[in-house]
């Protein structure tokens, strides 16, 4: 198949050009206008396939519902808001409830299932901090340990690729050291380090933090926190939700220009409510949570912030029409950037020859027109 348009993503800039697919791989860049082709998208952008590192679920679909067709409906319809690529994530929950959660996931990346990726499973607890658990069922928040993680990858069949852990509570580091040894990504959040527990960890490997500003000590400057470490260690990736109720575009400006255009991580946090109206309530993780006018989700008991139903081309949009973050730095943070933090860079994340043709073409207003999965249109 070639498509064309006079806005290709490639190289940190939009060229002309001709993008020619087959066996759901990129074969070619060719000049635009050179050849007749199938698709000429005109003067849209188009852009890699969006990836969500962080997302819990959508469509009444929660990852800890273990249900198959739930997860495959997911899978189909995440694809209109560009995401060709994503973490199936869990929330703490009992052992039972979280083994059969990870082994659903596994099941259907085996069995088969159509539109977006699922490129593992981010596990997202229990080993949380209990005052910056956030919306985590403390019930079910324990200490980490290589041995229960073990029977949890296994029941995952190994696609656990992702780890979000208050890195303090880790004894010696164990697990920390384990999950790095053995390819798992390890990600600082829902925790009460220090700005030091922080650097301690990143040098036992922990290479990520999760939902900065959310869920960890803050920024002050005599004890700067993880927020601080977040700015500072320069070589860690950093996930943001950028939906402006997380964190206003003003923090989002703020943490885009420090940390720089490779390092911070777009994600949505999206929850089961993604897709419904307004006002709909569910419960995650055991708590009931209802959706504001503002897409943001709330728990009923407190009012807090308990996730959000970010569609992730809005996030690109808020990034650089109300953050005014450079758009490089914003594509990059849903695209070439969770490619190479979970190691999938090799195929995922950018428009080049040899990668997965998995591409976004994106209206004016950063709706999405077309999303290409594997070189399949899918909308």
């Amino acid at each position: 198949m070639l498509i064309q348009s006079k806005k290709i993503w490639i190289a940190d800039q939009f060229i002309a050009a001709i993008i020619a697919t087959e066996n759901g791989k990129i074969t070619d860049i060719l000049p635009y206008g050179s050849k007749p082709v199938d698709v000429d998208y005109g003067d849209k952008r188009i852009v890699p396939g969006f990836l969500d590192i962080h997302c819990h679920g959508a469509f009444e679909f929660d990852t800890n519902d273990a249900n198959e067709e739930g997860l495959r409906n997911w899978t189909k319809n995440i694809v209109s808001e560009g995401v060709t690529g994503f973490l199936a994530t869990t929330i703490t929950q009992s052992e039972e409830v979280l083994t059969k959660a990870v082994a659903n996931v596994a099941k259907v990346m085996e069995d088969g299932y159509e539109g977006a990726e699922i490129l593992g499973i981010h596990f997202e607890g229990p080993y949380l901090d209990m005052v910056y658990k956030g919306a985590q069922p403390e019930q079910y928040i324990v200490k980490p340990t290589v041995e229960q993680f073990e029977r949890y990858q296994a029941a995952a069949k190994g696609h656990i690729v992702y780890l979000t852990m208050a890195t303090e509570t880790d004894e010696d580091f164990a697990l920390t050291r384990y999950l790095t040894e053995h390819g798992v990504v390890v990600s600082i959040g829902h925790s009460a380090a220090t700005y030091e527990q922080a650097v301690m960890a990143y040098a036992h490997g922990a290479r990520s933090m999760t939902h900065v500003y959310n869920g960890m000590t803050p920024f002050n400057h005599r004890a700067n926190g993880l927020v601080g470490a977040a700015y500072r260690i320069r070589t860690m990736y950093g996930e943001i939700i950028c939906d402006g109720n997380h964190s206003t575009p003003a923090a989002l400006n703020n943490y885009f220009m420090s940390k720089g255009p490779d390092y911070c991580i777009m994600i949505s946090d999206a929850l089961m409510a993604k897709g419904t109206p307004v006002g709909s309530k569910f419960i995650f993780g055991g708590n009931e949570i209802v959706i504001y006018p503002d897409g943001s989700a709330h728990l009923t008991s407190t009012g807090g912030l308990a996730g959000s139903t970010l569609r992730i081309n809005q996030g690109l949009r808020i990034l650089v029409e109300e953050a005014m973050v450079p758009f490089n730095y914003a594509i990059n943070s849903c695209t070439i950037n969770p490619a190479r933090c979970i190691g999938v860079d090799d195929r995922k994340g950018a428009i080049s020859v040899g990668k997965d043709a998995d591409l976004v073409v994106l209206d004016n207003d950063y709706s999405v027109i077309q999303t290409y999965c594997m070189g399949e249109a899918k909308l």
